[in-house]
């Protein structure tokens, strides 16, 4: 599933931005994004040492980082060395995409009508926005809203009273009422008296034929997307963070929590009320119980319970 940009971007050029720098090249920003995903003219950023590994093979024509974390990078990678990253960032994401910091409402909403969407069944009061995308036998039901450029696949039920923005939806998804989809997630950097919001430039995928229970959450993405994978079920009230990356026929129970950045692998199962901490990788074929949280990365074919998380022998000696 290909991504998309749905904010307004600015033409801008790197010395627009940095103005008292020495970047050898002045070009204009193609995007910023993370060390992995970044190419040619993008700006990418690098904060922390746990992401060494990936900020030695960037392909990043500039990134953002600190003295001590400059080393890693490749030569052929200008740098912007400053003291504190993510607010630098959050500065240029700010010039960059203007109205990424605040979720303003769609003001295109319309009632949506069946001539514009052919073979599209629509509940009472559905208001659809600019540029939708909606596609064949798929169900809306009453009281939700579609904002601009939302794509969603054939044979899809959303629900009523949903909101759904910047997303793009697959094929025989099934979605449940009262779901809010897509939404600025949790993120700001403290600044004295003032806190400074964090422009949230990514969107969610939802690959085909996953099912979303009712009251679920699922923030966008800040720099990358958050995503969600085939044939993967969350049960009610689950809350997916920004940049969350849940894998393949996973099964995630009632009030489970993801905190930004977290990666879950494929054939993953937790138990309701559990949490997962942020920048976490959880690999494949692992079990959580319902409870725990986990607070440290989880190898493949693991079994872990309590808080914080152990592996299951570990946490039946301390019964």
């Amino acid at each position: 599933m290909k991504s998309k940009n749905f904010f307004l971007k600015k033409k801008i050029k790197v010395k627009d931005i940095f103005p008292k720098s020495k970047i050898k090249k002045n070009f204009y920003i193609n995007n910023i994004t993370s060390l992995e995903t970044a190419g040619f003219n993008d700006i990418s950023f690098f904060d922390k040492i746990n992401y060494k590994d990936v900020a030695e093979k960037t392909k990043a024509s500039l990134c953002i980082t600190t003295k001590n974390l400059e080393k890693f990078l490749p030569n052929t990678v200008d740098r912007i060395i400053v003291r504190n990253v993510l607010f630098e960032l959050s500065l240029i994401l700010k010039k960059l995409y203007p109205n990424s910091d605040v979720d303003f409402p769609d003001l295109s909403l319309k009632t949506a009508k069946n001539k514009n969407f052919k073979s599209v069944n629509f509940g009472n009061n559905v208001l659809v926005g600019k540029g939708v995308k909606i596609g064949k036998k798929t169900t809306i039901g009453s009281n939700t809203i579609i904002e601009s450029k939302v794509e969603i696949g054939d044979n899809c039920v959303i629900g009523s009273g949903c909101i759904i923005k910047n997303s793009i939806i697959g094929k025989r998804v099934m979605i449940q009422d009262n779901c809010k989809i897509g939404q600025k997630g949790f993120g700001f950097i403290p600044n004295k008296n003032k806190n400074i919001k964090f422009p949230h430039i990514g969107c969610v995928l939802i690959e085909d034929d996953v099912e979303i229970a009712s009251g679920c959450t699922i923030d966008r993405g800040s720099i990358d997307d958050t995503i969600v994978g085939k044939n993967t079920y969350l049960d009610n009230q689950v809350h997916v963070a920004h940049n969350v990356k849940i894998g393949s026929n996973c099964m995630i129970a009632g009030q489970v929590g993801f905190a930004g950045s977290s990666s879950i692998g494929n054939n993953v199962s937790i138990g309701g009320q559990a949490g997962v901490s942020g920048h976490l990788k959880i690999g494949n074929n692992v079990k959580i119980g319902g409870g725990s949280g986990v607070v440290k990365d989880i190898e493949d074919n693991q079994i872990f319970m309590g808080y914080p998380a152990v592996p299951l022998k570990e946490f039946l000696k301390k019964k």
